[in-house]
């Protein structure tokens, strides 16, 4: 498979007189969390709430800044999460996708919203109402 790539808008939602920024990320369904480079923190005003130990593609462990909230936008959806300051690109990951109910179209190398729930993110919540 090759590489996805999604247009999002990232806000922070403690700071509402900040314009969103609109990034092009790289989704990546065996990533967990969100990345971003520390310029887009900046640019939203991202307050640091830790330090995380993260384990690259690599094998080797580094720690980096944990930030947030998050308010992640994509079509119709949206998610608020933490982020890790990393790198010099958006990665979007696993959780934020789950929660947002998306797919990954392998074959057309696309990120859609679920295609049985186009108006409103389903999820699993075990348990008894």
């Amino acid at each position: 498979m090759g590489i996805v790539k999604a247009k999002i808008n990232l806000s922070n939602p403690r700071e509402t007189g900040l314009m969103p920024v609109e990034v092009t990320c790289i989704v990546d369904t065996g990533a967990t969390y969100l990345c971003i480079p520390e310029s887009v923190a900046l640019q939203l005003k991202l307050e640091e709430s830790q330090k995380r130990d993260v384990t690259l593609a690599n094998g080797h462990i580094t720690e980096v800044p944990y930030v947030g909230p998050v308010k992640i936008e994509f079509e119709n959806r949206i998610c608020f999460a933490g982020a890790m300051v990393m790198g010099d690109i958006v990665l979007l990951g696993a959780i934020p996708m789950e929660d947002m109910d998306l797919m990954v179209h392998p074959k057309l190398l696309k990120l859609s919203v679920h295609p049985e729930r186009p108006n409103v993110a389903g999820g699993l919540a075990l348990g008894n109402l």
